[in-house]
């Protein structure tokens, strides 16, 4: 059996780091990765795919990433349950489980940020 992705894209926002009650660290991003071929207006679609990191990889890109920065992810599917009422819907949840630093952005001084 393989439950294996593989995504390329830019950051949508400034991560930040939540610690849960059990102490754990978790992080959720929105990754932008653009479609590699055009539609029917010759325009280039984008996909926003939410990803979650934990603990150390978590820390690792929150610190290290900014809106817009350059990422790749590895990670894995992982479905849920979720009840509403008495309806029950399944979730499919994307786990971060490497994250490569291909083109990050860094606020240096707090007023621009530039590509290292």
């Amino acid at each position: 059996m393989l439950n294996n992705v593989v995504l390329v894209g830019r950051t949508v926002e400034d991560l930040t780091i939540v610690t849960l009650d059990s102490g754990l660290k978790t992080c959720k991003l929105v990754l932008a990765v653009q479609r590699g071929f055009k539609n029917e207006d010759g325009n280039y679609d984008t996909d926003f795919i939410p990803i979650t990191l934990w603990e150390g990889i978590a820390q690792a890109t929150a610190n290290n990433c900014k809106k817009g920065s350059v990422i790749g992810v590895k990670g894995r599917l992982q479905t849920r349950i979720i009840e509403i009422g008495d309806v029950k819907l399944k979730s499919i949840d994307l786990i971060g489980e490497r994250v490569s630093f291909i083109n990050i952005k860094k606020d240096f001084d707090n007023s621009t940020n530039n590509q290292i």
